[in-house]
């Protein structure tokens, strides 16, 4: 459920990292222009071995029943939590299947949480160096062929590197998003199935589409053939343990003695990662926090990754309340998911955690602008969106691989304290 508002506001000087950011052994230009000028090449030239080897090759024995499932989705930890629906869709619509994921070793956190692929079948790729991340390359196709893997879920874009992976797994079904028609985004002709991206649709549906083409030998034409119901957007839950609870309520304590059973928990994470520009202003979140902080038995924890620090400590400081806790970088994914079981309320820029805490009762305020939340909102009840429809929002697509050329995020200004203060006071006060 979205609950959209307008807004009005200020000013904050912002850079743009696309995700190419999760690969640091090299500079974000040189791997665009690597994708692009080794990319292309490289799927055209298979394609035209893979049209070769078809015909000089045919296969005359039928596909083997589908048992084996691999997921590729490297860069994005939130998409991870966005493929839940079509993973639970295997499992209802192949009885006994074995699932596979492939994703980024620091991100393999948000596969593992889902409960639904098995630790030694999540496959990991190193980005710390050019060495390690071929290394994993290698050792996950030789692993990939050893399974006899049926089916490849290329769960990417419109990114090269998985189209290439999954033409280099061997699967007889290979299933990805596939141009047709709209200019750019080529990635070959590597896919046995192909979807048409649709970005007015949300991506979660879009993963759903590919379990339902899997009926077909093949798939080389855009039309679907029926609608897919919300009711098929499954959400998965976290169950915390007492133990996991109780050590972040300690971890907090420690920061703050005060605190007990009886407080209220704000957590704010006023940082947006690896792509800045899908961040509400810092001052906005300074004058939040302190709106919060008026009640005396309110707790705001600050949270976010080790990189973060740079810009919670900017908020610590300015707000300079011993009711204020940061614990960025300070918890593992475990604490992470148990602080948000914890808490009340939660106000995020669009990024991982606003995908995590919708596995959570915690109640989700979430920024959007640059993305759209038609197409990457977070599953769940208790979501509550920001977005101010400006005509050039979105700006970070799939068609200029998030790299939007954007410097002054008006559309994220212009969401006022006022409304957001409104919101989640009516929100709590709700539940009481």
């Amino acid at each position: 459920m979205f609950v959209f508002f307008p807004a009005q506001r200020s000013r904050f000087p912002l850079q743009v990292l696309p995700f190419y950011a999760k690969l640091p052994f090299v500079k974000i230009e040189t791997v665009r222009k690597i994708d692009y000028w080794v990319g292309i090449p490289a799927c055209f030239l298979l394609s035209i071995l893979n049209r070769v080897g078809q015909k000089l090759f045919p296969k005359k024995d039928p596909v083997r029943p589908l048992k084996k499932f691999l997921l590729i989705e490297l860069s994005e930890m939130g998409s991870a939590i966005l493929a839940y629906p079509a993973l639970k869709d295997i499992q209802k619509a192949y009885p006994g299947a074995e699932l596979y994921f492939m994703i980024f070793e620091k991100n393999r956190a948000s596969v593992d949480i889902l409960n639904l692929v098995p630790p030694e079948n999540v496959l990991t790729i190193r980005e710390k160096s050019l060495g390690s991340f071929l290394a994993d390359v290698v050792k996950i196709v030789v692993r990939v062929h050893r399974e006899r893997i049926d089916v490849v879920f290329d769960l990417e874009l419109f990114t090269r590197v998985t189209a290439i992976l999954t033409f280099m797994s061997g699967a007889p079904v290979r299933v990805g998003f596939h141009k047709f028609r709209m200019e750019g985004l080529y990635r070959g002709n590597l896919h046995t199935h192909k979807i048409q991206y649709n970005f007015q649709q949300h991506i979660g549906k879009s993963f759903l589409s590919f379990t339902d083409v899997l009926r077909y030998p093949v798939k080389n034409w855009p039309t679907m053939d029926e609608t897919i119901p919300d009711s098929r957007l499954e959400t998965a839950a976290y169950r915390p343990s007492e133990a996991g609870e109780n050590r972040i309520r300690e971890k907090i304590k420690k920061r703050f003695p005060g605190f007990s059973l009886s407080s209220s928990i704000i957590l704010l994470n006023p940082s947006a990662g690896e792509i800045p520009i899908r961040a509400w202003p810092l001052e906005n979140y300074l004058e939040l926090a302190q709106r919060l902080l008026a009640n005396p038995n309110r707790i705001v924890v600050l949270m976010g990754a080790g990189a973060d620090r740079e810009t919670t400590g900017r908020l610590a400081a300015a707000l300079s309340e011993p009711r204020c806790v940061d614990l960025t970088g300070e918890t593992t994914f475990e604490e992470l998911m148990d602080l948000f079981c914890v808490a009340e309320a939660l106000v995020t820029n669009d990024s991982g955690p606003a995908h995590f805490a919708s596995l959570t009762p915690i109640k989700n305020f979430v920024f959007l602008g640059p993305e759209s939340p038609y197409l990457y909102g977070p599953l769940g009840g208790n979501t509550h969106v920001f977005y101010s429809h400006f005509p050039c929002s979105p700006c970070l697509t799939a068609f200029n691989h998030r790299h939007t050329s954007c410097k002054d995020n008006r559309c994220l200004q212009v969401i006022s304290v006022e409304e957001v203060w409104e919101t989640i006071q009516q929100s709590l006060s709700a539940d009481k």
